[in-house]
């Protein structure tokens, strides 16, 4: 099995897969007063500490190795916790509020070359045509190879107009490709809408701060030109975001008061529950209720949310919480499996730390943590199938539940019990200019054929839905 060390986007860090929070460190402290310090262990840490000050072969700072040693402990509890130095936090602010600059690409590291995760739509690396997929071999004239990832994402970043040169390895192209992309400051619009006949298309791509507003402007758009059949909900390769966002899109499909997620965690603050209602999604009481503004078919009209294996996190509430409800048929292939919250903690230094406080919990209880949201409708990318993509289960150290409670699995064991240790399915011949809600797009056609026609593709053999209910197969 491929072993992914990290994934970020260029100046996107950490929002990527995730649901996040944000607490006050001050009052968390005075919150969780700590046990008695393990002494004999803190020992042994100042010993390799002291022999690392005076016999490494050449000097090391201070800093580096505090710092070090916190990324070490924090990033051994689990896939998604980390520690974010001051550069890193502000990436993750900037992130979160869809403007930032660089060339609009998410990468990870594999086999130490930068293996790209996703372009972003509308951006440099989108137009010059860099594909999910591709191995960035050089950065202008310096080899990737050896090179942190953190080190070749600074190497891509530099002022809005200046140019960067990158080589890239293709599975399917003999020679490598070089690309020479222009820098710019990039604003992601995470909401993205057609109307297509009668029914209405609207993509989430990211959840951001401005992610429900921005729904609501596009549903009002479309409600514009009359009356609507259908809407579908496409979530397909969103990786989540914020939490409250998650709330609002959710609401502008559910009941008020409806519940959206639960969480559970050992703080008292993480046993919660998140319903539709201003509270839950503005990020602040002076902040416009935006759902206010809602057209009230929206909440009636019979719907489609689109998912697949890169739909993590804030998609899979959204997604499960619909399910659940009963509002919409979920279709695709199964969702990530991302079913952890973490909560972003501010540092005195400038740093934060990111950490797993909470797993998360659909209306009917499911936790979906390593195991995805499944369909009501499977449908592949093509007749050829899906491609293999990197799910929750596949991470070293990712969280499992079990009847006795969460479990930490280990580089190869999932929750399904699949063998992960097999090759990875060939990715399908998808479109050479595939466009999501086209017409080469398989899945939003089959999403089409339900609204206008009540014809579907099979369910999954034998499978129920979350209230216990076998979906339906030919009619709704």
């Amino acid at each position: 099995m491929r072993r992914w060390i990290s994934r970020v986007s260029l100046l996107v860090v950490a929002v990527v897969g995730g649901v996040l929070l944000t607490l006050n460190l001050s009052a968390w402290a005075e919150r969780n007063a700590s046990p008695a310090l393990p002494l004999e262990d803190l020992r042994a840490f100042a010993e390799v500490y002291d022999a690392v000050k005076k016999g490494y072969v050449e000097p090391v700072e201070d800093q580096k190795l505090i710092t070090e040693a916190i990324r070490g402990m924090v990033s051994g509890l689990d896939p998604h916790s980390a520690y974010l130095d001051p550069e890193e936090y502000q990436e993750l602010q900037v992130g979160t509020q869809g403007e930032f600059g660089g060339l609009g690409i998410e990468v990870g590291m594999e086999d130490g070359f930068v293996k790209v995760v996703s372009p972003i739509e509308d951006t440099p690396a989108f137009r010059a045509g860099i594909k999910a997929g591709d191995l960035i071999v050089k950065i202008d004239e310096t080899p990737v190879k050896g090179m942190s990832l953190r080190d070749a994402v600074k190497r891509m970043r530099g002022k809005p107009g200046t140019k960067v040169k990158l080589t890239i390895v293709r599975k399917e192209v003999d020679k490598p490709i070089v690309l020479t992309l222009t820098r710019e400051v990039i604003t992601v619009r995470s909401v993205k809408s057609k109307r297509d006949g009668n029914v209405a298309y609207v993509r989430v791509t990211q959840f951001q701060e401005n992610t429900g507003p921005m729904l609501i402007e596009q549903l009002r758009k479309l409600r514009k030109d009359g009356a609507l059949q259908g809407v579908i909900l496409d979530l397909r390769n969103d990786p989540g975001g914020l939490l409250n966002a998650a709330i609002g899109v959710s609401g502008a499909f559910l009941p008020d008061d409806a519940l959206v997620v639960k969480t559970s965690g050992r703080l008292p603050d993480s046993q919660r529950e998140y319903r539709v209602r201003p509270s839950d999604y503005l990020r602040g009481p002076r902040e416009r209720d935006y759902l206010a503004d809602l057209p009230p078919e929206y909440r009636s009209v019979p719907m489609v949310v689109l998912v697949n294996g890169g739909s993590a996190s804030a998609s899979e509430i959204v997604a499960g919480a619909l399910q659940d409800h009963g509002r919409a048929k979920i279709m695709g292939t199964r969702s990530f499996g991302k079913g952890s919250v973490q909560t972003i903690l501010p540092l005195n230094n400038g740093a934060a730390l990111k950490l797993t406080t909470a797993l998360y919990y659909t209306p009917s209880g499911r936790s979906i943590q390593a195991k995805g949201i499944e369909p009501d409708f499977v449908v592949e990318e093509t007749e050829k199938g899906a491609a293999r993509f990197l799910r929750e289960a596949d991470l070293q150290q990712h969280l499992e539940l079990d009847g006795k409670g969460v479990k930490r699995a280990g580089s190869g064991e999932t929750a399904t019990g699949e063998d992960k240790e097999e090759a990875p399915a060939e990715e399908p011949d998808m479109p050479p200019k595939f466009e999501y809600g086209s017409a080469e797009d398989r899945q939003y056609q089959a999403a089409l054929k339900w609204l206008r026609e009540g014809v579907a593709p099979p369910a999954p053999p034998a499978e129920t839905s979350a209230l216990g209910q076998a979906p339906k197969a030919a009619k709704r």
